[in-house]
């Protein structure tokens, strides 16, 4: 077994940490986190999904395409209840809903069901960003004193910022790495990107909640 497929296997794997922490702790999970712990559980399915469909089929692209826009809804709801201002709230609406329908025009106009969503994922990938971005700046602003590291959605967060900003790049010239046939150190990139990011939606889960005062700034 060689490094690189028993690396790809322990990142597949590592998708059932956050599930496994959720399931742990979950009667403690507010709202967002149980929304989120659902959303762990899709993404760890499709993991397994895609590699044994890697077994029966020649293009399990068509779920990558129908997994991006589930990630889209989920983290919509996320952040939507996260946030506290209503003019976030209200353009997390309109910057998710504008990216699922360039979701729908890729896989109907320009790259197709059949084909690797490099679009899709890309602008997937630059609405998380802006999200888990501005989640930061709310919770850094915010006037009353909280141990962030306590709060689980913060490492979230975190896992949202460190995979997409990593990987962006990887997702945008995918096709353009494959052609040149230098995917392999890449995908490496990749692959513990997504092992260090479970980690930390593990120990978001994991967090005790605290009782805070909800602040309106």
């Amino acid at each position: 077994m060689s490094l690189a497929y028993a690396l790809n296997i322990a990142s597949s794997a590592s998708g059932v940490l956050p599930v496994l922490a959720a399931l742990y702790n979950y009667k403690s999970l507010d709202k967002v986190l149980k929304i989120a712990a659902v959303f762990f559980l899709v993404s760890s399915l499709f993991d397994w999904i895609l590699e044994l469909t890697k077994m029966w089929t020649n293009n399990n692209l068509p779920a990558i395409h129908l997994f991006t826009a589930i990630s889209i809804v989920f983290f919509a709801a996320i952040y939507y209840h996260a946030f506290f201002k209503p003019v976030f709230k209200t353009a997390i609406i309109i910057l998710s809903a504008f990216a699922m329908l360039i979701v729908i025009f890729n896989v109907i106009f320009i790259e197709g069901i059949w084909e690797y969503p490099s679009l899709s994922i890309t602008v997937l990938s630059v609405l998380l960003i802006c999200f888990s971005l501005a989640y930061f700046y709310q919770i850094f602003n915010r006037q009353e004193f909280i141990h962030i590291e306590k709060q689980g959605l913060f490492w979230i967060n975190a896992g949202v910022l460190l995979y997409f900003s990593i990987n962006i790049f990887l997702f945008m010239l995918l096709r353009k790495i494959i052609a040149a046939h230098q995917e392999e150190g890449y995908f490496m990139i990749h692959i513990i990107t997504n092992i260090i990011a479970n980690i930390l939606y593990s120990v978001g889960f994991l967090c005790k909640p605290q009782k805070t005062t909800s602040y309106q700034y």
